[in-house]
């Protein structure tokens, strides 16, 4: 994953193995999606199969330095991933994907969200300005855009956010997008902008409008970096937080927003967290990527935090988890490996 810093500084992320820790798992979890291209966002489509946005795992190029300052080569190798009845297969290949050598943490389809049948929200990360994606050539001109993906898999530009970004900066500082977490909604899809710092919003028609941003941390002036955007049953918006430069533990918060209103502080004390699901009860699932003191060092988990408030580990010992849905079987479902190519895979973990 890459974060551009407004101050400039930069985080290169590296792959670090863990084995998966069964100490903290509430029943032990099955692999039902494996051999994926860095797995980032779940969602059970209308039909009940579970999709996950594969970011792919870049190509041969052209090549060009993201936001990060790292080099990375552009590949159509981005992917949507089914499982349905058993059968996993790719619903839809060739979508656009840029990752350094090797093809580990890609930027690519970050997100898949559904409402009904007639289609799905898409996200498409970039992880820089107008210059990072001119370089990485003509045809990685759907990075930095929300896609809308009808039910046969065909999609269209919904919203070119790097130019919402370019146009409004919401967040103010250097113009850098990296749509990520998406959210179907009637009448258009909200999306969490990593690298603008921003919740925006994009109706039906194409209007896209700024729903809130997300301020640096006051004791440190390090990025916000929202990642995922869900929905609660009293209307208001979830907003998960990665933070900046050094990813600290304790840092990462999940802010409550409602539209008109500046956001505010819902659960703190979290660290590095991409995702998160409402289950049926209330509990809110929170996804962290890591867990050490600073950085990406450490294994993550997934964290239930029940209506009261109580927090249980449903996972711990995961390799860079990304993203975390509820079934409707009411089992939870996590990617693991999520900036890995080719190793990515899919958990099931049933939970009282």
């Amino acid at each position: 994953m890459y974060v551009q810093q407004r101050d400039g500084r930069i985080v290169i992320a590296t792959m670090c193995a863990v084995a998966m820790s069964v100490a903290s798992v509430i029943a032990q979890p099955t692999v039902v999606m494996s051999g994926l291209d860095n797995p980032r966002g779940l969602a059970f489509g209308p039909e009940g199969a579970l999709y996950v946005a594969e970011a792919g795992r870049g190509g041969s190029g052209p090549c060009g330095t993201n936001g990060a300052g790292a080099f990375a080569c552009y590949g159509p190798t981005g992917a949507i991933t089914r499982l349905w009845k058993g059968v996993q297969s790719r619903f839809v290949e060739g979508l656009p994907s840029s990752a350094r050598a090797g093809g580990n943490e890609a930027t690519g389809p970050h997100d898949i969200a559904f409402l009904g049948r007639g289609g799905a929200c898409v996200s498409i990360g970039l992880g820089g300005g107008t210059a990072y994606r001119a370089a990485l050539g003509p045809d990685a001109a759907l990075m930095g855009t929300l896609l809308q993906m009808s039910a046969s898999g065909n999609s269209k530009v919904k919203a070119d956010v790097l130019d919402y970004e370019i146009a409004a900066n919401p967040a103010g500082g250097i113009v850098d997008s990296n749509p990520f977490g998406a959210l179907a909604l009637p009448g258009g899809c909200v999306v969490a902008d990593a690298g603008g710092n921003s919740l925006i919003g994009v109706r039906s028609n194409g209007m896209v409008e700024t729903l809130a941003v997300f301020p640096s941390r006051p004791s440190q002036p390090t990025d916000a970096v929202p990642t995922a955007v869900v929905r609660g049953s009293d209307g208001a918006y979830y907003v998960s937080q990665l933070t900046g430069v050094p990813f600290a533990a304790g840092a990462a918060s999940i802010f409550r927003v409602v539209p008109g209103q500046a956001p505010s502080v819902h659960l703190a004390g979290f660290k590095t967290v991409t995702d998160l699901a409402f289950g049926p009860d209330g509990s809110l699932y929170v996804v962290e990527h890591a867990s050490g003191p600073v950085f990406f060092g450490g294994p993550g988990r997934v964290i239930r935090v029940a209506p009261d408030g109580t927090r249980t580990d449903v996972i711990t010992g995961l390799d860079r988890p990304m993203s975390v849905a509820i079934g409707p079987d009411g089992a939870v479902y996590v990617t693991n490996h999520g900036i890995t190519a080719g190793a990515g895979e899919v958990l099931r973990i049933d939970v009282p």
